[in-house]
């Protein structure tokens, strides 16, 4: 049985500085990238990452977001926004974050199981024919990407868990509210999130 690590969307545009920021996201970045460093192939047998990586979103963009079904224009294909955070990218580009997962070409896309890596092989597939059966989800938004992510994996079949202490999330009242939908599916959860807003 291999346990995998999914970290999710740790990207300049979701941290400080970026279009769409999450305050603590860079702070996040930094200690995701110390996890990876202290964990991948001990604890994790095999640690993956997903990218929003839009490039007509439709109405996931909006002048007039709603942010929780459109957003400002974020996360485009070629542009720095898009780029994994400095703080974690070193973690990527070492090579012990084992594939990347590119989401939401044309759609808003929230969870990284509706991500492809670079041969078009789905997230599900790809833990499946390496045996992993519990997975860790952590990265940004907790309320968020990280919430679409953790649900999927359940309903993939995978045993999952969210380390809050490796998440941050939006706002408070979200982030309540997305604890709750854990603990409903049977989603465990670690650490203590850092408290938004």
């Amino acid at each position: 049985m291999s346990r995998g690590l999914i970290i999710v969307d740790v990207q300049n545009d979701f941290c400080e500085g970026g279009s769409v920021p999450v305050a603590g996201g860079a702070q996040i970045a930094t200690a995701i990238a110390e996890l990876v460093e202290q964990t991948a192939g001990h604890d994790y047998q095999y640690t993956v990452a997903t990218r929003d990586h839009h490039i007509d979103p439709g109405s996931h963009f909006s002048e007039n977001p709603d942010y929780k079904d459109s957003f400002p224009v974020h996360c485009v294909v070629g542009h720095q926004g898009g780029e994994f955070h400095p703080h974690f990218a070193p973690a990527v580009t070492s090579g012990k974050v084992d594939a990347v997962f590119f989401k939401g070409a044309h759609s808003a896309s929230k969870s990284g199981f509706e991500g492809t890596d670079e041969h078009g092989t789905p997230l599900t597939d790809w833990l499946r024919a390496r045996g992993v059966e519990d997975v860790d989800v952590v990265g940004i938004a907790t309320d968020h990407c990280v919430r679409a992510t953790a649900l999927d994996a359940v309903k993939a079949g995978f045993r999952a868990r969210v380390r809050l202490d490796y998440s941050v999330g939006v706002a408070p009242e979200t982030t309540a509210s997305t604890l709750d939908d854990f603990r409903r599916a049977g989603i465990a959860t670690s650490g203590e999130t850092p408290v938004p807003g």
